[in-house]
């Protein structure tokens, strides 16, 4: 299972500016991998763990903006097709480094 985090943060007052770089640092905290801008990635072992961490980001969220989160199946996140770039051999993106005890 994946959860994909998807935001449109106001980056227009330094307030805003330090809630968006809190909110990202805190992402990349809970372990998400950016995919492109403002679209961060997770490998969470089951959908109940995808639940409870879409709850800690709402937990984390700033007062303003948008954000968006998406749970996908590791088929469905591997059906992606690339039409622009090559897709990033990093080993933190795949399923394999995933261990169920």
């Amino acid at each position: 299972m994946r959860l994909m985090v998807m935001f449109d943060l106001p980056v227009e007052t330094s307030e805003e500016r330090r809630a968006y770089r809190k909110f990202r640092k805190a992402l990349i905290n809970e372990g998400f991998l950016m995919i492109q801008f403002s679209v961060y990635v997770r490998v969470c072992v089951t959908r109940q763990s995808a639940d409870f961490m879409e709850k800690r980001i709402a937990a984390i969220s700033p007062d303003s903006g948008i954000i968006q989160s998406l749970m996908l199946t590791e088929k469905q996140y591997n059906d992606m097709h690339f039409i622009l770039g090559e897709p990033k051999k990093d080993v933190r993106n795949s399923s394999e480094r995933t261990i169920i005890l």
